[in-house]
């Protein structure tokens, strides 16, 4: 009998907290005896999150882009050559922030038409904390996009609930429920949740056995119509913008956007100074949501991996395998990238003359 490969795909907003999901979800099924492989998808043009994947993990990157433009069409070849060469127990996707999961979900469906696939429920991250600061105003492209999420998972994690009070949080809870009355919603605080009942087979209710249903009740061709509209108003007829990122590539600085999503990749010439650069981290403008590089600081002879989410930086020291440059990627919602080159510009030059 062929073997069936299962499928999860793990989504949510940039910073929510998807890539420490993932790190307890591999542990936990490598615990168990399984061997997982990971498809990561990365709106820039390094993946730094799979600097965190340990090498005896099977993966595959989708980089400088989303499931839903061009980038959409090699997932196909991606998976089916992770599962064919690795032949892994399983597969999880962790999507883009800024990814639609109903995208996600076509993209898959089109894999399990040759390959044999168990398409697992979405596991949707929210961060409690920035939904709550969105509700507010409840409009932006960004909290639309962030509905949307939701409205996809079959398990809901309602994660950093500790920023938030117990008012909001329950404030929060009604709004998933009003949204996705089909989730099962689970609290968390750096998404420590207990996975044994997080993956459990009831789950697949949700999905009333086959991947026609995930289709039907969300009106996935739709959207995906929706989609393409998106990506022609945004970068033009056959999407040739994908072409002109690629050229930028080629320069030490480069930046892209991905509809109302901007990205900006800064690569160092040479190391920087730890305090400037916690001072310049401190100071970025709010339409920056998200931040995480590899870096060399010129006072500790450590790499660090640093991460940057909701006003918040966290730094690890690391050992990179491979060549891996020094730089620092930057996700927000149309913020000045200009400015931020000028800044990290300046952290290097102060320090050559150092």
């Amino acid at each position: 009998m062929e073997r069936v490969t299962p499928v999860y795909i793990l989504s949510g907003f940039l910073g929510s907290g998807k890539t420490t999901l993932l790190q307890r979800l591999l542990s936990y099924w490598k615990d168990n005896g399984l061997r997982p492989a990971v498809i990561m998808n990365e709106l820039g043009d390094i993946n730094l999150d799979g600097l965190l994947v340990t090498e005896e993990v099977p993966m595959a990157e989708m980089l400088d882009g989303c499931i839903c433009c061009t980038v959409r069409g090699d997932l196909g070849l991606q998976m089916s050559e992770l599962v064919t060469q690795e032949q892994p127990d399983l597969v999880i996707i962790e999507a883009t922030g800024a990814a639609n999961p109903m995208e996600i979900f076509d993209a898959v469906t089109e894999v399990s038409l040759y390959l044999k696939l168990e398409i697992k429920p979405m596991i949707t991250v929210v961060d409690s904390a920035y939904l709550a600061e969105l509700y507010e105003s409840q409009k932006g492209k960004t909290y639309r996009l962030m509905l949307d999420q939701i409205r996809c998972g079959s398990v809901l994690i309602l994660n950093k609930v500790d920023r938030i009070s117990e008012e909001k949080r329950e404030e929060i809870r009604e709004l998933l429920i009003k949204l996705n009355p089909y989730a099962e919603i689970v609290d968390a605080v750096k998404c420590d949740v207990d996975l044994g009942v997080l993956l459990r087979d009831k789950l697949k209710q949700h999905s009333n056995g086959g991947v026609s249903s995930v289709k039907e009740e969300y009106n996935l061709e739709d959207d995906h119509e929706k989609c393409d509209e998106n990506c022609k108003h945004e970068h033009g007829e056959g999407h040739e913008h994908h072409e002109h990122d690629k050229d930028l590539h080629n320069h030490p600085h480069t930046h892209v956007s991905h509809n109302h999503v901007t990205v900006y990749s800064h690569y160092f010439n040479g190391p920087v100074d730890s305090v400037e650069f916690e001072r310049f981290i401190a100071e970025l403008p709010r339409e920056v949501y998200r931040g995480k590089g590899v870096l060399s600081f010129s006072d500790t002879a450590s790499r660090f991996l640093f991460q940057y989410a909701y006003r918040e930086a966290d730094y690890l020291k690391i050992t990179p395998q491979g060549d891996v440059p020094d730089v620092a990627v930057f996700i927000g919602e149309h913020f000045d990238q200009t400015l931020l080159a000028q800044r990290l510009s300046d952290l290097e030059n102060k320090q050559s003359k150092a």
